[in-house]
């Protein structure tokens, strides 16, 4: 008889968004080389929407949309997806005592010296950097001081790890960035570069969206997680139109 690594199910959920994403796009439209961010990306917090995302998502799930209710919550320590943790646990997504478990290692891609410089800013700044980039791709390239696509997984497969060993037949909910979601299909999914990169090209994780599994004890010779829906946002409380920022998720140097 096998035996359940996996939870029952696990949601992928990219915080809501953020001042960064509303700064990130004003920087693009007005051409500027830097993101008007006086902040640590650490520390940015979610905008008057990203609360009402966070929200419409706890009473999405408070309404049986979610296919049950999390009884594990992990996040990343950043401001953003703690703030979308709990909004969406008081707003009934999770019971009300339900702890919320900050693990560094599903924080943000970190961009090294490539930090709040826009993709036209790194041109123009960091030259050398933008032919790396182009020449190795974003799964591959690590800016001076800052992370690889490939140094997110790996740092994922830990976190993957802790999750199988301790959390089993559980419902459990990770909150965290856009590159974190794509980097944890490919190790979920086992995907190849191409696979995850032709994902990541239809468009960005939209800010509150899930990306569910399930367990399946059919996958694999111990069973596994099955893909349910991916990249699937809650209605507006206010609006049946759920409104996502267009922005990447990255605050800061082009969308890891």
């Amino acid at each position: 008889m096998t035996t359940n690594r996996w939870p029952a199910r696990l949601w992928l959920v990219r915080h809501g968004q953020s001042a960064g994403n509303v700064a990130r796009d004003l920087a693009h439209e007005s051409g500027e080389h830097r993101i008007a961010i006086d902040i640590r990306d650490v520390d940015v917090p979610l905008s008057e929407l990203g609360y009402a995302q966070a929200q419409a998502l706890g009473h999405w799930f408070a309404r049986g949309e979610g296919n049950g209710r999390p009884d594990v919550i992990l996040c990343s320590p950043y401001a953003r997806a703690r703030e979308t943790a709990r909004q969406f646990r008081d707003a009934g997504g999770a019971e009300p005592d339900e702890s919320i478990c900050a693990d560094e290692r599903l924080r943000e891609k970190e961009f090294g010296i490539l930090d709040g410089l826009t993709t036209a800013g790194i041109r123009a700044v960091q030259p050398e950097q933008a032919e790396f980039r182009r020449l190795l791709g974003k799964f591959y390239h690590r800016p001076p001081g800052g992370e690889s696509w490939c140094d997110v997984i790996f740092r994922l497969r830990s976190l993957m790890d802790t999750v199988s060993l301790h959390y089993a037949g559980r419902d459990v909910m990770i909150v965290a960035h856009q590159v974190v979601v794509l980097c944890l299909r490919y190790i979920i999914e086992n995907l190849s570069e191409a696979e995850i990169l032709a994902i990541d090209q239809e468009g960005d994780v939209a800010n509150c969206s899930i990306t569910e599994y399930a367990h399946d004890p059919k996958a694999g010779k111990d069973g596994g997680l099955a893909l349910v829906r991916y990249n699937v946002t809650a209605p507006s409380d206010e609006d049946p139109a759920a409104e996502t920022t267009s922005a990447p998720d990255a605050l800061v140097g082009p969308r890891g």
